[in-house]
């Protein structure tokens, strides 16, 4: 039975244990830096502005650190003063994604993820509600634009 970082079983909405919750069906893996790297992870990419405390490079091996395409300073702190925001976060994170260093980050992360299986490396504590759930989104649309087709 597979066990996720906090001991807790993973199941799927039938019941059945899933083999990695963190794996998607489209090559793109979400993981907390603390965990250590899978043989599948592909490229390895570090999404968070800032570096994870008390982590080594040796220990992260990630492949590349695009901290640009995580969210501006000013909106990370703005966000974590009131998590009952997300849904403003999420259309302001798009509009940063969508223009200058930010884009040229994501475009560079489309890329890769073109090249085969890519892993989004964070020090968040919980991913659900963090700018993962936004970029993994965007990452799914067509074009890699947040933009959904007519």
């Amino acid at each position: 039975m597979d066990r996720n970082a906090d001991g807790d079983t993973d199941r799927n909405a039938d019941g059945d244990t899933d083999r990695n919750a963190d794996e998607a069906t489209d090559g793109i893996t979400v993981r907390r830096v603390y965990d250590a790297p899978a043989p599948g992870d592909g490229t390895r990419v570090l999404v968070d502005r800032l570096w994870p405390r008390g982590v080594s490079k040796e220990r992260a091996a990630v492949d590349e650190w695009l901290k640009e395409v995580a969210p501006s300073n000013e909106l990370r702190t703005w966000y974590h003063k009131d998590a009952s925001r997300h849904a403003e976060f999420d259309a302001r994170y798009r509009q940063e994604l969508a223009q200058g260093p930010a884009a040229d980050a994501l475009d560079r992360l489309l890329a890769l993820a073109r090249g085969g299986p890519v892993t989004l490396v964070t020090s968040v504590k919980s991913i659900e509600g963090s700018h993962l759930q936004t970029l993994v989104d965007v990452l799914r649309q067509p074009g890699g634009t947040g933009q959904t087709s007519p």
